[in-house]
């Protein structure tokens, strides 16, 4: 089997690294595509072997300029990195388009193929048709150039996201309520004033914390408009570029076309899903969002609504009053070590698995690396590049590096995350679960023999549902108690936990109606491509949460699930629904062995070898339903 990757050990190299390699990968891939329109006889189960190392190696050109543009200390090493993601993704498109290629695949027979192979073949087709190899030249070269056009303008999105950050100056006193760390943290300058940025620390701590109303919005005023006004234009172009596309397919809608090869199936479905979710939260929501702004105006008399800048602190004061959840307390137990080392090894017990650390070259001192091991064996590596740092992907996401593919490559992946270095909040514990659900995912899926059925390769409206199951197990406290623990040695009280789970359940609908703002955005803006897009953003998100806005603010211009995700942020509601029903086969535990390993051979061994419906019925014995969605949402039975 290759070894993972082996990156440069100097920073000299890294640029080389980054300029280099996915045009060594791209070159290779040529070859393969003349050999495959060479005239020469073969079978299909040949003509899919060469594809196989086609995408392989394409996988792996994509994935590793797209790690080292999202998280290289060094700007040129970004930038180069950035343009090569571009050519891979460029690639991708001429691939799919490339009528001659096409018929190299119409033409082979499927008798004989195994189940594996022959739905291999048959996505392939599909494929080939989506990406319009079956149309005109003239029109399969504007496909290619709106392909080339997008990515461009995704790449240019993406990194004025990056590279967008802000600060807001204010004066010490206006810091009341935060914790002592952060302050410690934030020194007073020169001017007597306290520089607080957009970095989603920075953010989470004075959202939740920060008693002065002024400073929260104050701070999420400018993160809303973190890359605004330089992604407007990028925006409205790419929006009349993806419709443009989907017309040429033949489809009504970019949503129409994206949804095609998902469970959701259409835009008319995802419309209608988001309806539901409307009608399954709005009772509860509304209930919540009168008892923030009795809160509210206990503080500020004045106050008419309660804004996006309000609602986390709100939601802290009332568990803190009304469940007796205080947050500063419940911090005091997450030190990140102990964090890290309690998600290694429940995950490693849930899943059979064993984290070995590898002293290898990154692209940052702060990365961890281990190789995942399996009965002495290695099955995968993963890097953790978990603390912010100028210039890196300020979020949270999982990003793979190689496709994992039996004999031939290691499945390896990163995870990039922005968490403080000391003590977290319960929520950040809780996206440390649910990123490394993804992690997971993507190695325990990547024992394949096809490269396009390798790690988390499912309908994308299903991707998220493995990740959201697993934040369920930090809110148990039996698996809390192994890692929450104080500097004394004490763990978080069970009774706390029990509290903690209590105040989560306050407040849930009212994130769910946010969740529902975000993806209505989503799917409106790429339906309706809106002269005006702050305004048909405030809309979407006034009909959507009775949060009220900061006025004045351009927040799709730092909503970078618009690029990866398109018209189709719904998936994380769809794919909620999905989670706290696979939850519900864990009714012996969380921890309980037998289901653990249910669970990892039938919702992630598999990877995209079977349809999401299939793999979740098999694990459940059942088709799956909203039912306990509808029970952990508070909603009356439909």
């Amino acid at each position: 089997m290759t070894e993972p990757i082996v990156f440069p050990t100097d920073p000299a190299g890294w640029l080389a690294f980054a300029a280099t390699r996915t045009d060594e990968r791209l070159a290779g891939i040529d070859e393969i595509v003349a050999q495959l329109k060479d005239g020469s006889e073969r079978t299909a189960l040949e003509v899919l072997g060469l594809w196989n190392d086609l995408q392989t190696d394409l996988r792996r050109a994509h994935s590793e300029a797209e790690v080292l543009s999202e998280v290289h200390p060094d700007r040129e090493v970004r930038e180069a990195a950035e343009s090569r993601t571009s050519a891979a993704q460029a690639k991708e498109a001429e691939l799919m388009t490339d009528a001659d290629l096409a018929a190299v695949f119409a033409a082979t027979d499927a008798t004989g193929l195994d189940v594996d192979a022959a739905r291999l073949r048959e996505h392939m087709l599909r494929d080939f048709r989506r990406g319009g190899a079956d149309r005109d030249a003239a029109t399969r070269e504007r496909l290619r150039e709106l392909a080339a056009r997008e990515t461009e303008l995704s790449v240019t999105f993406a990194r004025n996201i990056r590279e967008g950050r802000r600060e807001v100056r204010v004066a010490p006193e206006k810091l009341e309520g935060l914790p002592h760390d952060f302050i410690d943290g934030h020194p007073v300058g020169d001017d007597g004033l306290v520089a607080i940025s957009t970095d989603n620390l920075d953010v989470m701590a004075v959202m939740n914390y920060a008693r002065d109303r002024e400073t929260r919005i104050a701070l999420r005023r400018a993160r809303a408009d973190l890359a605004w006004p330089e992604n407007d234009a990028v925006l409205a172009e790419l929006l009349q570029i993806r419709q443009q596309h989907a017309e040429l397919l033949g489809y009504a809608s970019w949503a129409d076309y994206e949804t095609e090869d998902r469970m959701a199936g259409s835009a008319a479905r995802v419309a209608s899903f988001l309806d539901e979710v409307d009608g399954a939260s709005k009772t509860a929501s509304d209930a919540e969002y009168e008892l923030l702004l009795a809160r509210l105006r206990e503080d500020e008399p004045d106050a008419e609504s309660v804004t996006a800048a309000d609602s986390l602190y709100l939601l802290t004061r009332l568990h803190e009053e009304r469940f007796a959840v205080d947050a500063q307390q419940v911090r005091r137990h997450l030190d990140f070590s102990r964090v890290l080392e309690g998600l290694l090894a429940t995950t490693g017990r849930l899943f059979d698995i064993e984290y070995v650390p590898v002293h290898v070259a990154t692209w940052h001192d702060d990365v961890r690396s281990y190789d995942v091991v399996r009965a002495g064996a290695r099955i995968g590596r993963i890097h953790l590049d978990l603390h912010p740092r100028e210039g890196k992907f300020n979020h949270a996401a999982c990003f793979p590096l190689a496709p994992g593919v039996r004999g031939k490559v290691v499945p390896e992946a990163a995870l990039v995350c922005n968490f403080p270095r000391a003590l977290m909040e319960h929520r950040e514990v809780q996206t440390f679960f649910h990123e490394f659900g993804h992690l997971v995912h993507d190695i325990l899926g990547g024992d394949q023999l096809w490269a396009p059925f390798s790690g988390v390769a499912t309908e994308w409206d299903f991707v998220e549902a493995p990740s959201q199951m697993l934040e369920e197990w930090v809110w148990d406290a039996d698996v809390l108690a192994t890692f929450a623990i104080d500097d004394a040695g004490e763990p978080i009280p069970a009774e706390l936990v029990e509290r903690m789970r209590e105040a989560d359940a306050f407040g849930r609908a009212l994130l769910v109606r946010t969740q529902l703002g975000h993806a209505r955005v989503s799917y409106h803006l790429h339906m309706d491509r809106p002269a005006d897009l702050a305004a048909a953003t405030d809309h979407w998100y006034a009909v959507s949460s009775p949060l009220g806005p900061i006025e004045g603010t351009h927040s799709y211009a730092a909503f970078g699930h618009l690029t990866g995700y398109g018209s189709c942020y719904y998936t994380y509601q769809w794919s909620l629904v999905i989670a706290r029903d696979l939850l519900t086969g864990f009714g012996a535990g969380l921890m309980d062995a037998e289901s653990a390993a249910r669970y990892r051979r039938e919702i992630l061994e598999p990877g995209g070898r079977r349809d999401a419906a299939d793999l979740v019925e098999a694990f459940l014995g059942r088709p799956f339903t909203v039912d306990a969605y509808r029970r952990w949402l508070g909603s009356p039975a439909a």
